[in-house]
C-alpha cells in the first residue's frame, strides 16, 4: 500500500520515481514551497530500512521529518493512522527501518488492510489485490492516504494526526 501511495501522490505532481540511488525508485519534488523526496525501496521489505538510512544520510534528515507509509493488518480496511514514534508491531519493513535508523522517532501513515478472510498465508494476504468487494474502498483509501502525507509536509504529524486519525471510510 505504501508504493501505491507514492505512486498516485507522483501522479498527482506529475512525478516518475526514475532515481535509481540509494537502492530504491526515487523523486525529489517541491510541494507547495517545501522540499520533498519520495521512495521507494527496491530490496526485499525487511530491507527497507538500508534504503531509507542511505536516503537520510545523503540529505542529512532530521529522523522526525521521515513519513513512512505502510500497510497495518491491525487496523481495518477503510482506516488510516498517523502516528509517530510508535514500535514495528510486527511489520518487518518498519522493523529495519527501526534498526537502520536507530530510532522510533520517525511518524507513519499506517494503511488498514484488516485481516485474511479465507485463511490464506499473511505473506501471501499482504501481496495479493483487494478482495472484489474492497476493490474501491481502497481506492478511497489511497486518496485520503495521499491527503495525509500532504498534510504532515504542510502543516505537520500533529494535524495530519487529528484530520486523519478521526476518519472511518467504511461508515
Amino acid at each position: 500500500m505504501g508504493f501505491k501511495v507514492v505512486d498516485l501522490w507522483c501522479k498527482d505532481l506529475g512525478l516518475t520515481l526514475s532515481t535509481r540511488r540509494f537502492r530504491a525508485r526515487a523523486a525529489r519534488a517541491e510541494f507547495r514551497g517545501n522540499n520533498i523526496i519520495l521512495l521507494c525501496p527496491l530490496s526485499f521489505m525487511n530491507l527497507s530500512g538500508e534504503s531509507v538510512r542511505a536516503c537520510a544520510d545523503y540529505y542529512d534528515l532530521e529522523t522526525e521529518r521521515i513519513l513512512v507509509v505502510h500497510d497495518d493488518l491491525d487496523i481495518p480496511l477503510g482506516r488510516i493512522k498517523v502516528a509517530r514514534e510508535s514500535g514495528a508491531g510486527g511489520h518487518k519493513g518498519v522493523s529495519s527501518i527501526i534498526r537502520h535508523l536507530g530510532s522510533t522517532g520517525f511518524c507513519r501513515v499506517k494503511i488498514g488492510i484488516g485481516h485474511p478472510r479465507y485463511g490464506e498465508a499473511v505473506e501471501d494476504y499482504v501481496l495479493a489485490p483487494f478482495y472484489a468487494d474492497e476493490r474501491g474502498l481502497a481506492e478511497d483509501v489511497l486518496r485520503v492516504a495521499v491527503n495525509a502525507c500532504e498534510l504532515f509536509v504542510l502543516e505537520g504529524v500533529e494535524s495530519a494526526m487529528n484530520h486523519i486519525n478521526c476518519q472511518n471510510l467504511v461508515n
